[in-house]
């Protein structure tokens, strides 16, 4: 296959898509492990489920603010260096989320461990587009494979590591695998050429604090909300309530001003970039958070054990590959709008059964495996055509869009989960209100689904 630059060294396209892909398998399954041993980790640190809820929040406010980040990196100063270097910071991070015996301190890690997983999506696409030539789009709609493996894995690993030894080796099991991508990626992926490296305009400081405080400060908001001491009215919820929005407003004020912006504005709210993200957010994020809390809504509303609610996901997993990578394969003759509609519109349909009580006399293991599968179809239905959708419309600079949509992504992930923690800390029947959840979101997804029509469309290889 060509490379997608005459400059750019050959490379090994097989063993260099695997070494690729078991870093973001890692990430992907980390994101998920986490949310099976919850209650395990409430217990073994002596904490409420609300902060143990902060494990997971604080890992997607990681994400949220170094991607950009590392898209800005992963183009200057090379793909490889950056993807080494995330790798390193990622598996030093997880020794030390499994060493630790602090509820604060491991939500702290685990925004350390989250900056590191940040700079695989950029710099993995930016390998992919640079030398895999004609073949790139395929390669990119296949990482939508990649993310429900770990979804599928990660809370059968949790399950097995809560039963029979303990809730560190969530975090442990990345140390050996983060190893083993370091070596092969020293063995496979090419050294950076010099025109990676070459200078650009300095980091937009004032704008990435903007963007960290407005969201830290929304979650902390929301974290107080929950606990059942606290007002709704108290300074602890209208304190970081107000400055939450404050620095939103000053975020937004200060990236239409500013010449070299941290997120340039069109890219957030401008013609096709604005209705990309939106799609990202709802079908991708939001529904990532979703699945995420299923083990956890397993255990609260029908009394399932971690073991069992962990192979839950199982069946979406397995969907979301089959039909990803059916969906990658046929996405040039469908372009991206029909998979969008399907697939949106399958997402909905499985999260109002989610919700609803077992039916046609299935016992609740099996009606939750059935939904479950059904939400990954439509999101290995999804996937391919939203992440193909805004990387097509400005190839050179796949690295910084990739960041982007998973920046999307994420953004919509912290707001599910916080909102839902916060409603389960204060609920006198969590799963029952978890089901309320599961149905109302339902709802929202079927009231973007017109989106999808503004959604560019593209048909062939790009």
């Amino acid at each position: 296959m060509p490379s997608a630059s005459p400059a750019a060294p050959a490379i090994r396209q097989v063993p260099a898509f695997i070494t690729i892909s078991l870093a973001l398998l890692m990430t992907s399954v980390d994101s998920t492990i986490v949310a099976t041993v919850l209650h395990a980790l409430q217990r073994g640190l002596d904490t409420s489920i609300n902060w143990a809820g902060w494990t997971i929040t604080a890992y997607s406010f990681g994400f949220v603010l170094m991607l950009p980040i590392s898209g800005m990196l992963s183009e200057r100063m090379g793909r490889r260096r950056v993807f080494m270097a995330s790798v390193v910071l990622f598996t030093l991070a997880s020794l030390l989320c499994g060493l630790t015996d602090n509820i604060y301190l491991l939500i702290l890690l685990r925004a350390l461990q989250a900056a590191g997983g940040a700079g695989f999506t950029p710099s993995a696409t930016g390998i992919v587009v640079d030398y895999f030539g004609s073949s790139r789009d395929r390669a990119v709609s296949l990482f939508g494979s990649i993310f429900p493996v770990g979804a599928m894995i990660g809370p059968i690993f949790g399950g097995l590591f809560v039963t029979y030894w303990s809730w560190r080796g969530v975090f442990f099991v990345n140390v050996p695998i983060g190893l083993l991508i370091l070596w092969m990626a020293w063995r496979y992926i090419p050294a950076d050429p010099v025109r990676e490296r070459q200078a650009g305009p300095r980091l937009d400081y004032p704008g990435l604090g903007y963007l960290g405080v407005c969201l830290l400060a929304g979650m902390l908001a929301t974290s107080f909300l929950g606990e059942r001491d606290v007002a709704a009215g108290s300074a602890q919820v209208l304190v970081p309530g107000l400055l939450a929005v404050l620095a939103a407003c000053l975020f937004f004020r200060h990236i239409r001003r500013v010449k070299h912006p941290f997120i340039k504005p069109h890219l957030i709210y401008g013609e096709s970039f604005g209705v990309v993200n939106l799609i990202n957010m709802v079908f991708g994020g939001i529904t990532i958070g979703a699945i995420a809390l299923v083990p956890l809504y397993a255990g609260n509303r029908y009394g399932i054990d971690a073991l069992g609610s962990g192979t839950l996901l199982v069946a979406q997993g397995i969907a979301a590959i089959l039909f990803s990578l059916t969906c990658t394969l046929a996405i040039r003759r469908t372009g991206y709008r029909l998979p969008l509609y399907i697939g949106g519109t399958i997402i909905a349909l499985g999260m109002v059964l989610l919700a609803l009580p077992p039916a046609f006399g299935l016992p609740p293991f099996l009606w939750l495996t059935a939904t479950a599968f059904l939400v990954g179809v439509g999101t290995g239905t999804v996937n391919p055509a939203s992440r193909n959708a805004g990387l097509q419309l400005a190839p050179n600079h796949a690295a910084t869009l990739a960041a982007l949509r998973t920046l999307a992504m994420q953004i919509g992930t912290i707001t599910f989960i916080s909102i839902v923690t916060m409603v389960l800390s204060v609920s006198h029947d969590p799963g029952y209100s978890q089901a309320w959840v599961y149905g109302i979101w339902a709802l929202v997804v079927l009231a973007a689904l017109p989106l999808v029509a503004h959604v560019p469309e593209h048909k062939g290889a790009w």
